[in-house]
C-alpha cells in the first residue's frame, strides 16, 4: 500500500482582496478602490462595480466611505457601506 503525502492545497494562490485606497485619499479614473468577493461594500457616486464585485473609480477626486440604512422589499432595514468619489 502506498502512502501518498497530502498536498494540503499548497497550489492555491492568494487573492489579494481588501480595501486598496482609503477614505480621504486621492484617486484617478480606473483605479481600484476595493477588491472583494460578494457585495460587502456597495458603489456610490462616481464608482462602478466590475467583475468579482471589484469597485473602481470613474472620475478623479477624493474617496469617501459612508454607512447608510437601506430598506428592503419586505420593509426590513440593514446597514450597508457605500464608497463614493467626491470631485
Amino acid at each position: 500500500m502506498s502512502h501518498a503525502k497530502a498536498r494540503l492545497n499548497r497550489g492555491a494562490r492568494p487573492k489579494y482582496l481588501g480595501i486598496k485606497l482609503f477614505g480621504g485619499q486621492k484617486v484617478e479614473p480606473g483605479q481600484i478602490i476595493v477588491r472583494q468577493h460578494g457585495t460587502k461594500i456597495f458603489p456610490g457616486k462616481n464608482v462602478k462595480m466590475g467583475r468579482q464585485n471589484t469597485l473602481y473609480a470613474l472620475k478623479s477626486g477624493i474617496i469617501e466611505f459612508i454607512t447608510k440604512r437601506v430598506r428592503g422589499f419586505d420593509k426590513s432595514q440593514r446597514k450597508v457601506k457605500i464608497v463614493s468619489v467626491k470631485e
